[in-house]
């Protein structure tokens, strides 16, 4: 997806085409059917609500909090985030939509209980069009808060029901995409035969290490935080290189596992990798360099396919969680994925296409059966107990 420079005010001396539009324009191009601007002053909220699409039903998607430059870099990100969960949802055979929310704010130091639960308020308005968990800067602590507010979220603590963190089934199902890429280039899926460089040691990104060294891998590890860095060079037995000299690590599979657009033709040039594949969401730069890799033999694992384990984890809340069920459901990324290979191979098209066809095509195929999601029938999330909030 292009940037989206739409910002209100903004100089229309440009040459990219969204400079001037109105947001109405804008979310008519991106195919948003809703844009909520939430804010209280009172508790300092800044966020944004992003529903994509509704057409397999209600909107999924986590709660992100980062410290945006901009307004207009907060848009952007929600904007593309929510379409990768609309495609996640539909790669992964989910009946569920997309959707995405961002909060304007340092994790570090803006958090607070009036914050969340004026958020969780905002969330309850959308009467059920949108489900939110916790993602990039948000913990299970805080989505207690918004929990407060409203029963449209996912992810919350197991004393009320909920799966709780969702990041190792983030990294587990991760696993499950790197050995369908291995098996794709290399012809098996031993994953401790090979190296790994994982950009990212937060909470999925360390969970990733952990599987992988728990198979014996080298894995090589960088991420701008030195204490995460640094526990898993002492306690998992990792190897730390610099922030830019991961994209020259030699090593098999490079695993991104922090933010979007890292994939890009500055880094590509450097790649000694055979394959990417990794945990963060938006890892192409541009579609571009998705054909980039291809060119260069390089296997992209399409990053909505593999790092839907974490949305798996939390759809089942809404039947009952079962962590079994979960584990099962996860499982299915090795097939997901490998099957968008086999489309990619028999089609002569880049594995970014493949992936899109196959979510294009099911929510074509369901939206002919079913409308949008329009909040009416309210969700059901056995084993919850409103009381028990605290």
């Amino acid at each position: 997806m292009k940037p989206l420079s739409t910002q209100l005010g903004q100089s229309t001396e440009s040459a990219d085409p969204h400079v001037g539009s109105s947001i109405f324009e804008v979310i008519g191009e991106t195919g948003h059917e809703e844009v909520v601007f939430c804010h209280n002053p009172d508790a300092g909220l800044k966020a944004i609500i992003a529903i994509h699409n509704t057409t397999l039903g209600p909107a999924l998607g986590g709660l992100r909090m980062w410290p945006y430059k901009s307004e207009q870099e907060a848009l952007d990100d929600v904007l593309r985030l929510s379409r990768g969960m609309t495609y996640k949802a539909a790669v992964a055979g989910l009946n569920l939509g997309g959707g995405k929310s961002v909060i304007i704010g340092d994790p570090t130091r803006d958090k607070s209980e009036a914050l969340f639960r004026a958020l969780g308020r905002f969330v309850d308005s959308l009467n059920g069009r949108y489900i939110t968990a916790e993602d990039v800067g948000i913990d299970v602590n805080d989505m207690e808060y918004v929990f407060q507010e409203t029963d449209n979220v996912v992810g919350v603590h197991q004393v009320h029901g909920g799966s709780g963190d969702p990041s190792p089934f983030t990294a587990f199902g991760t696993v499950q995409g790197i050995k369908a890429s291995l098996e794709y280039k290399f012809g098996d899926k031993e994953v401790g035969k090979y190296s790994y460089a994982v950009q990212g040691v937060g909470h999925v990104g360390l969970e990733l290490v952990k599987l992988l060294r728990k198979e014996g891998a080298k894995v090589f590890v960088t991420d701008i935080n030195t204490e995460s860095v640094n526990r898993c060079v002492e306690e998992l037995g990792a190897e730390a290189v610099g922030l830019d000299d991961i994209y020259e690590v030699d090593a098999d599979v490079f695993c991104p596992s922090a933010l979007g657009g890292i994939v890009n033709l500055e880094t590509i040039p450097n790649f000694k990798f055979k394959i990417v594949c990794g945990s963060a969401n938006n890892q192409l730069a541009d579609n571009d360099c998705g054909d980039e890799l291809e060119r260069r033999g390089i296997v992209y694992a399409p990053d909505y396919a593999v790092n839907a384990g974490g949305l798996m984890n939390v759809s089942i809340e809404f039947e009952g969680y079962n962590r079994e069920r979960a584990m099962r459901m996860m499982r299915t990324i090795y097939y997901n994925v490998g099957q968008i290979f086999k489309i990619a191979e028999r089609e002569g098209i880049s594995t970014w296409k493949a992936a899109d066809r196959v979510a294009q095509e099911r929510i074509e195929t369901i939206g002919k059966i079913k409308l949008p999601y329009m909040g009416a029938r309210p969700h059901r999330f056995p084993g919850r107990n409103r009381n028990e909030r605290n």
